[in-house]
């Protein structure tokens, strides 16, 4: 894509990842994309972690909405100004912190982004290699060779998601966008059937 910077402005000022951005997300688009935010395996281990330090179920349900609300709102709020000027975050943050100064939070937002990707992508190789163990339970010997604190089995759970990860990520927030359309809906779909498998 052509870079549509204007005539003698720096591309430390303007460049594509700066620019304007189309508003094509709809309801359903922000819909599903909270229903996959929230129902996710970092949200699985937070609840157990509650149920381990002995809340009732009920407690554990209100301390989960009471959390997603809160950081719903907060998320909003932080997201308005991007939302009404449709401009990426770290431009907006120039109005608080200058051209140059907008680098610290943009730098700290995205370590922390880095830090909550590695920790669900680690989750979600855990579990995935938990059903490759369910189907072919002659490669639990891959589970006690290991490297740099993950098994052998481990690495390719982690490694085969991040490159699925990545593929979604590669092209952008529209293929992001059409991922999320059907796969919010769905987390909640397998979380019924498996549900009912159960009982």
């Amino acid at each position: 894509m052509t870079d549509q910077r204007p005539a003698g402005y720096s591309p430390r000022l303007h460049n594509h990842d700066l620019g304007p951005v189309p508003q094509k997300w709809t309801w359903y688009n922000i819909l599903a994309f909270w229903m996959s935010d929230v129902h996710s395996v970092g949200g699985y281990v937070f609840a157990a972690s509650l149920f381990a330090l002995g809340l009732a179920s009920w407690q554990v349900l209100i301390a989960l909405l009471v959390g997603i609300c809160i950081i719903q709102v907060i998320a909003n709020l932080v997201a308005k100004p991007s939302q009404q000027a449709a401009v990426p975050y770290p431009v907006i943050c120039r109005l608080a912190f200058g051209v140059f100064g907008a680098n610290i939070p943009a730098i700290i937002r995205g370590l922390i982004a880095v830090a909550w990707y590695g920790i669900q992508t680690y989750l979600a190789s855990s579990a995935l290699v938990i059903v490759v163990l369910r189907f072919f339970p002659e490669l639990a010997a891959y589970q006690n060779l290991t490297f740099l604190g993950l098994s052998w089995l481990g690495w390719f759970g982690f490694l085969a998601l991040w490159v699925v990860q990545a593929a979604v990520f590669w092209t952008g927030m529209e293929s992001i966008r059409r991922f999320i359309d059907w796969a919010g809906p769905a987390v909640y779909a397998v979380m019924f059937a498996l549900a009912g498998w159960i009982v």
